[in-house]
């Protein structure tokens, strides 16, 4: 069991929502929070919200000094419905439409059915980002038969389930008194389709289906027969009580008056004596700036693993961490990573005593919003800051060569090196798949000239070599800038017109990076090869 942490620095909006879960559940032994979905496709940075709300709520919780299970549901025992856009052989999979998804095969050759492939994707990257939840599966739970009881205990009480459901319904959508109403479906043994239709109950655990695809007809036992499973409205709140559900979260859709979760509230108290879990409402996620390749392979869904290769974990967590959980916001591949990076470290530079923050509540919501963003506790020391915008300068001009990179900043330790590597490596991944045309660059490495150039821009370059760059290597960022503007004074044009040439002649366009950092950057030897040749 975790200590309990000083209120005060329990300021975060996980915080207060796990103050309230205590405070409706009271002090428990165990606290179950549970999330989950079905693996019908790529499970994509929206999906993710939810997790990372869960886990947040449970460090909160652990935070208070509580034991927490962390439960993560595959509903693969789900109807595959439709073939998503972005997946490999959709003639093969078409053929598998209406089978449960554990028996649609994985086209990608790589695991053993459909449903396994987009489980693996996701169990695989949650440890990259800190998430360690138990995962469940439900096809297996189902075929275990480990669901007969609460099978059993919805057929028996299927007209009170019918109640419920109407009972957030209008009138012109609600089930007649006429109508039978199933709380259970079952999958053809024959055909394995879910194209079937229940036509008896013997009241016990005997339930007869006919197929209306291959017309098969079948009695089966809930306790040994693995084709039946519950409709979701009532599968969702079976499973509250199954496995003790205190919190689970839902999307704004589901939590809305009148929704699915109001009506498995009703279902969960009534038919299996479990108050439902506290809920909050999280919002969706939008994309801006989708880079090329990703959008190429994936239409408009990006995974988890998308997005790693453009945020570093930490930063991935601290997008989430730093929204409100029920407002919407945009996940950015454009420019606006910079801002984001930037965001990110002006954080971490507040949490570690560099920076101060305007007032004391401020600086103790940084520090939390920091320390749910790391991948496990906090850091023992500060990470080395490299702005992001720095690093895609640097690995432009070293041609991507990280370990280049990396040797230039003298007073790194051994033990920041990896976690400034994650970070170039996502520079380096942004540069070529995301980055704008006009903010990439190839600096001019094979001896040629730039084509075009005036006499009086030639003679400006000539300057800059023979007067500035002698003594860049004493000068600083902003020394190389007034150097520099000094040579285009001295030659009576205008700065804007000597950048210009400055920059054809290193990378062949017209603007680039500060001409001051840049030129420190590239270095007096560099420098001196390319301005040579004028």
């Amino acid at each position: 069991m975790s200590t309990q942490r000083d209120e005060k620095e329990l300021c975060h909006w996980a915080d207060q929502q796990a103050k309230r879960i205590i405070e409706q559940r009271g002090d428990l032994p165990l606290y179950t929070c549970a999330s989950g979905i079905t693996p019908s496709g790529t499970v994509h940075i929206g999906n993710f919200r939810e997790i990372i709300t869960v886990d947040l709520i449970v460090r909160a919780l652990k935070a208070r000094g509580k034991n927490v299970r962390f439960i993560y549901s595959w509903d693969d025992y789900d109807v595959f419905r439709k073939v998503p856009g972005n997946m490999p052989e959709p003639e093969t999979l078409e053929k598998y439409l209406r089978y449960p998804i554990t028996m649609v095969p994985d086209t990608f050759g790589r695991d053993e059915n459909y449903a396994r492939h987009h489980e693996v994707d996701i169990e695989k990257e949650l440890p990259r980002v800190g998430i360690h939840p138990e995962f469940l599966y439900q096809a297996s739970r189902y075929r275990a038969h480990r669901y007969a009881e609460g099978m059993k205990k919805a057929l028996q009480n299927r007209d009170l389930i019918k109640w419920c459901l109407n009972n957030f319904r209008d009138d012109a959508h609600k089930m007649k008194d006429s109508d039978v109403y199933w709380p259970i479906s079952a999958f053809c043994c024959k055909c394995n389709k879910d194209t079937t239709e229940i036509i008896d109950y013997d009241g016990e655990y005997g339930v007869t289906y006919r197929c209306t695809e291959c017309g098969h007809e079948e009695k089966g036992d809930l306790r040994t027969s693995s084709e039946f499973k519950l409709g979701w409205r009532v599968d969702w709140p079976m499973r509250w009580n199954e496995e003790k559900v205190v919190f689970e979260p839902g999307g704004k859709d589901h939590i809305s008056p009148g929704g699915s979760y109001d009506t498995a509230k009703l279902i969960s108290k009534k038919i299996y004596g479990w108050d439902a879990p506290v809920t909050m409402k999280y919002d969706f996620v939008s994309l801006k700036g989708i880079p090329g390749k990703m959008s190429s392979s994936k239409g408009k869904v990006i995974s988890l693993i998308d997005a790693l290769t453009v945020y570093q974990p930490e930063v991935l967590r601290y997008i989430f961490a730093v929204n409100k959980v029920d407002h919407e916001f945009s996940i950015s591949f454009d420019l606006d990573v910079i801002t984001m990076y930037e965001a990110y470290d002006r954080t971490e530079r507040i949490a570690w005593g560099v920076d101060k923050a305007k007032n004391e509540n401020l600086e103790r919501m940084e520090k939390r919003v920091y320390e749910l963003s790391q991948i496990g506790d906090m850091p023992s020391e500060m990470p080395y800051q490299v702005p992001f915008r720095q690093l895609t300068t640097l690995l432009q001009t070293y041609s991507g060569n990280i370990d280049k990179v990396i040797a230039t900043f003298k007073d790194i330790k051994p033990s920041q090196i990896e976690c400034l590597r994650r970070r170039c490596e996502c520079a380096w991944y942004w540069v070529n798949e995301c980055a704008p045309d006009d903010f990439k660059f190839a600096l001019r490495t094979d001896g040629s000239k730039e084509e075009g150039l005036s006499d009086v821009e030639v003679s400006m370059l000539k300057a800059i070599y023979s007067d500035v760059l002698p003594h860049i290597d004493d000068l600083d960022e902003k020394g190389v800038q007034q150097a520099i503007y000094d040579v285009a004074t001295k030659a009576g044009q205008e700065s804007k017109a000597l950048f210009k040439a400055v920059y054809r002649a290193l990378i062949g366009k017209e603007q680039g990076p500060r001409i001051g950092s840049f030129f420190k950057i590239i270095g007096r030897e560099q420098l001196e090869q390319i301005l040579g040749v004028y």
